[in-house]
């Protein structure tokens, strides 16, 4: 190492002082002279508080952190080179603390790769697995090499990650976010890669974030307002690559993160070198413009790292006993089911959960976050939950995400469930398992089960109302885990042995029913009954308070085939086909229906002035009005709405729901004088219309759904 002051004012060496842009605004960085020369590089101590690799005037800022670490060393590659052509090690005046921070001048982001390799302590009965061999991601990067091509990296262990500095230039102009109120969201989740794969998307880039961006209109038309992506970060679609009966089979989901701050650029429909995650902004922009917010799936569990068998390249290297949970012997937790846990709660990866949510929120503009197996986010570094989670506390008060949505998936692979129980700070959002399977139970026709539904219809008041926790709860009868919606009822088992497990992989407890056949079938009665039921289902779901979310594909009809974790079918299986689309118009149409309905209607979605016409808000009703209890009729739910809106004035809505197999003769309860019941939907029809009834006296034909409005 050659030390050289030619000039050292040249360029402020207190970098602790005055933001980037500050400092930056100074004439004299122009001409910004280096105080060191190490590896024949301009160096000098860089911005301690800017994470990551961050591309200034005349050079680039690398910071990085580690607690354990004896040194560091800035790797430098050619693009797609796998050697590095430059080494260059933090000097130990660089370091403040734990971080080590240096800028290198004369960088141009466009020639270059980087890694760091850490030198540290192996006592791997403390957790402690430093290995100076390996080639480490920054867990800050923005950008992650060598994975524009799904399926073309080496299956893991025979190559190692390299991140990229990004320009973060996209022009937003005065774009605005819709903010839409909690209440009124109707989330639809989607596959990136698999909604447009399909030949029969008909997009120019299928498969792609700008493949998705092509269907805005019909998402327009179906009338959704919230697209929820499965995971975007990077990961690794070469994960337990396998090949069975000849079909290759990835991760195909993505719930192995490899970078939290990188989105994949395998979705890309071209490269976007060192301007990475460019076309996931045009979608999240237009999307937005349209009055449809962006969520993402998050993983912030687990990562692609596994356990002591697993790949090592980012946070084992860093600091494995900090990142991870470990047991007293320094072996891997695994809540997750995955291999390993991530330790939330841990100061350091609770800054950076953190300040990755804040990245996503300021740089992408994303409106709200679903977080896989959310309860891992509030266990202790011991694996036992928390009272008041610090990690969970934060991102609900933390002034940049408020107003970004936060959704739980409340359980973890552990053991532990908290629906209804989650930390939440009226904050957060859940996944109401108990809505899904208790609607399945009811619909498919389980006897006792009308009380359980009636409380999921009007908000699983049961669960959150002593609570007062108001639109919490995101009902949903399917998702991406199990069984479509057409599956749901044209199989009672699940058939997963494409998977190479001999089918013991994925949910048993699926209270799925096949309607009399397992699986496809030319008989009409069965075909028109499937049909119904997926009515049905699609009905309750529009009606029930609570925030809606369904499955792309579910509004015409997409199968699976009868597989119900199809996390490794990156095929036939997983995408969209399209075609159904057509076959089953009459299935989206009504999809469609019950959407506008839901949205023409505030008193499906929240108490609006507690009761109008001398109705309380909500009231529960069996064949006869105002029975509280479904013990006689235990297959029969009435639901009434009812409220006085500003904008239309007295509503009333009944919702009469017969899961027996026989039709039933159902007395409405009385409307003033001035008003009459007009039935808007019944699911008995493929095509739905309107009108009027005489009396309070309906019959609901088998398995079928009415909804009423008093007019």
């Amino acid at each position: 190492m050659n030390r050289t002051e030619q000039n050292p004012q040249a360029f402020p060496k207190n970098s602790g002082s005055g933001s980037l842009m500050e400092q930056l605004s100074l004439p004299s960085s122009i001409h910004m002279v280096p105080i060191d020369i190490i590896s024949g590089f301009q160096v000098r101590p860089g911005f301690y508080d800017i994470n990551g690799a961050t591309a200034i005037p005349g050079g680039v800022n690398f910071t990085v952190y580690s607690h354990g670490a004896t040194s560091i060393d800035l790797l430098l590659f050619h693009r797609e080179e796998d050697e590095p052509f430059a080494e260059i090690p933090f000097p130990s005046h660089y370091r403040i603390g734990n971080v080590y921070s240096m800028i290198v001048f004369k960088l141009n982001i466009e020639e270059f790769e980087y890694a760091y390799r850490v030198d540290g302590p192996y006592e791997p009965k403390k957790g402690l697995i430093f290995n100076r061999n390996k080639y480490l991601l920054d867990p800050y990067a923005r950008a992650v090499t060598g994975q524009s091509k799904w399926g073309h990296t080496s299956p893991r262990g025979q190559q190692h990650y390299k991140a990229r500095v990004v320009k973060d230039d996209f022009d937003w102009g005065a774009a605005s976010t819709p903010l839409l109120p909690t209440e009124d969201l109707i989330i639809y989740e989607l596959h990136v890669r698999g909604f447009t794969k399909h030949d029969s998307s008909g997009v120019a880039y299928p498969g792609t974030f700008a493949g998705l961006r092509e269907k805005l209109p019909y998402l327009l038309e179906l009338g959704v307002n919230v697209v929820e992506l499965m995971p975007i970060f990077e990961f690794d679609e070469m994960q337990d690559y396998r090949e069975v009966d000849g079909e290759k089979l990835y991760n195909y989901w993505g719930y192995n993160t490899v970078s939290f701050f990188s989105p994949n650029t395998s979705y890309s429909a071209s490269l976007e070198y060192n301007r990475e995650g460019n076309e996931l902004k045009h979608l999240i922009q237009e999307f937005n413009q349209h009055g449809i917010e962006v969520y993402l799936d998050v993983v912030f569990n687990h990562t692609a790292e596994g356990n002591e068998h697993g790949p090592f390249f980012s946070f084992k290297g860093f600091d494995n006993n900090i990142y991870y949970l470990l047991t007293p012997d320094g072996q891997y937790y695994n809540f997750s089911g995955c291999g390993n846990s991530l330790n939330c709660n841990h100061p350091i990866v609770h800054q950076m959960i953190l300040n990755c949510l804040r990245y996503w929120v300021t740089t992408y503009h994303i409106n709200g976050f679903r977080f896989d197996l959310a309860s891992i986010l509030g266990r202790n570094e011991d694996g036992s939950p928390m009272n008041k989670p610090p990690l969970l506390q934060s991102l609900a008060f933390d002034p940049i995400l408020g107003d970004v949505k936060l959704i739980a998936e409340a359980w973890d692979a552990g053991g532990l469930y908290q629906v209804g129980t989650f930390p939440s700070w009226n904050r957060w959002a859940e996944w109401n398992g108990i809505y899904r399977d208790d609607m399945r139970r009811y619909l498919k026709g389980d006897p006792g089960m009308a009380q359980a539904a009636a409380l999921r219809i009007v908000g699983s008041r049961d669960i959150y109302e002593a609570k007062n926790r108001t639109n919490a709860s995101v009902n949903f009868i399917t998702c991406h885990d199990g069984f479509t919606l057409y599956d749901l009822f044209s199989y009672n088992t699940k058939h997963n042995e494409k998977n190479g497990w001999n089918n013991t992989d994925g949910a048993n407890d699926n209270n799925s029913w096949n309607c009399g056949v397992e699986g496809e079938t030319d008989d009409p009665e069965i075909q028109s009954l499937r049909r119904r039921m997926m009515r049905n289902a699609f009905a309750l779901l529009m009606c029930s308070r609570g925030i809606p979310m369904f499955l792309a594909g579910d509004e015409f009809g997409n199968s699976q085939f009868g597989n119900n974790n199809a996390y490794c079918q990156d095929n036939l299986t997983s995408w969209l086909d399209w075609r159904l689309l057509e076959k089953n118009q009459d299935m989206f149409r009504f999809f469609c229906y019950m959407i506008q309905f839901r949205k023409d209607h505030r008193i499906l979605r929240t108490n609006v002035s507690g009761g109008v016409c001398g109705f309380p808000d909500t009231s529960f009703h069996g064949v006869t009005p105002w029975c509280e209890r479904f013990e006689k009729y235990d297959r029969y739910v009435g639901v009434m709405f009812a409220g006085q809106d500003k904008l239309t004035g007295p509503q009333v809505i009944y919702i009469a729901s017969n899961a027996y197999w026989e039709a039933l003769d159902v007395t409405l309860p009385e409307l003033p004088a001035s008003m009459c019941w007009h039935v808007i939907a019944d699911t008995w029809e493929e095509r739905q219309k309107a009108y009027g009834i005489t009396g309070d006296r309906i019959a609901v034909r088998p398995r079928s759904v009415m909804v009423l409005i008093g007019k």
